[in-house]
């Protein structure tokens, strides 16, 4: 019964919570985060909502206990647009169940791991309020993850840090040590217009945009011989492309823009980066005389912490004595908030949740069930092991 009652607390709150829409952009997560706030309160939680960084996008953070060692439990609130409901097979903010999957956008990515953060945090209140556990837990339900917006990062700068953070993301319950970072530049090729009909009066910024595009291709061929053993390899990928858009069709574009996803590993810096794009644009530039600006919009660190640290041990240990998990050495290749934990606050942090990476973004976005139950034993156990410690 005990089981049961647990698997069903579990789906009731997972579900209660990918029915509640956090599309980022625009940033709609307030709504969730006054649930989370609620859901709390109703159990005698203390938690509170948190203004900043954006006073119109609250997030939520808690406290159980009061002690040392504090374990911080990080999830976000946001998840991606859905773009094209009627892609979807069920409404997805409707959340569906079915051959043991739970179907919803942010089922997966990452809406179970913020559930199962809530319910360790809420299980271990008895033994902490009681003092037979010392230390404390720290849930954080955070804004702005998918568009790099601080809030992780502002969290931690309000006090709600420990001594130890997990970043609940989908690893398959794999313990990453290490996470790539990113970077988001957005390139403007120039031109001039000129009516269609005289093309060679002016000068089409998509046909001068090419030998740009040309070059991040082969930047990218080169980053591909760059590798780390736990997060794989670099990556320069064009992940969006405009010119012309809202003009007349009749015209040349006087600029093309598009955003250079640059996928940065630990041991890179992002200033070396910067150095990398800024001198393959201009070797453009000087080849094929064509006007080329970028700016840096947005940045993931890459962050790594040692992999035989105390933390990761410990989950590594519980996710193979509970789900079965090959306790291998593991780096999440996308980027998560660990960098906040490890660069900005200086502590000992992994990645780690359950589920599949590979179902995140996606139409028809599912969880399965069995494995965040899973997941719930597995931190359950590692945070009660690090509170002992």
């Amino acid at each position: 019964m005990a089981e049961t009652s647990r698997r069903e607390r579990l789906e009731r709150l997972l579900a209660d919570m990918v029915a509640i829409e956090t599309e980022n952009p625009p940033g709609n997560e307030g709504e969730l985060a006054r649930f989370v706030v609620d859901w709390f309160a109703e159990r005698g939680i203390d938690a509170s909502l948190v203004f900043e960084p954006d006073a119109d996008r609250p997030q939520a953070a808690a406290r159980v206990g009061d002690g040392d060692p504090t374990v911080v439990l990080n999830g976000h609130l946001d998840v991606v647009p859905v773009d094209d409901p009627d892609a979807w097979t069920h409404d997805p903010y409707d959340p569906t169940v079915e051959d043991g999957r739970m179907y919803g956008r942010g089922a997966v990515d990452m809406k179970a791991g913020l559930a199962i953060a809530m319910l360790v945090a809420a299980d271990l209140q008895d033994d902490l309020d009681s003092g037979a556990l010392d230390g404390s837990v720290v849930v954080h339900a955070a804004i702005g993850e998918e568009t790099g917006v601080p809030g992780t990062e502002t969290l931690l700068e309000q006090g709600y840090d420990g001594d130890y953070g997990v970043v609940l993301e989908p690893t398959g319950m794999r313990t990453a040590t290490s996470a790539k970072g990113l970077g988001w530049y957005e390139v403007i090729v120039g031109g001039e217009a000129s009516h269609a009909s005289r093309p060679d009066q002016g000068s089409n910024a998509v046909r001068n945009a090419e030998p740009v595009l040309d070059a991040v291709a082969a930047y990218d061929a080169e980053l591909r011989e760059r590798s780390d053993d736990l997060v794989g390899s670099a990556y320069a990928t064009v992940t969006d492309f405009e010119a012309g858009v809202g003009s007349n069709r009749g015209i040349l574009p006087e600029t093309a823009r598009f955003t250079l996803d640059r996928r940065v590993l630990p041991d890179e810096s992002i200033e070396t980066v910067d150095r990398e794009v800024d001198d393959m644009l201009a070797a453009v530039q000087r080849e094929h005389s064509v006007d080329v600006e970028w700016e840096r919009d947005t940045t993931y660190e890459s962050a790594a912490v040692p992999v035989d640290s105390p933390l990761a041990e410990t989950f590594r240990a519980h996710s193979a004595d509970i789900a079965g998990v090959a306790p291998e050495p593991f780096g999440i290749k996308a980027a998560t908030d660990v960098r906040n934990f490890v660069n900005d606050a200086g502590m000992e942090a992994v990645t780690w949740g359950p589920g599949s990476l590979a179902q995140a973004h996606t139409v028809d976005e599912f969880v399965e069930l069995d494995a965040v139950e899973t997941g719930l034993a597995v931190l359950d156990g590692a945070t009660r092991e690090l509170l002992e410690r």
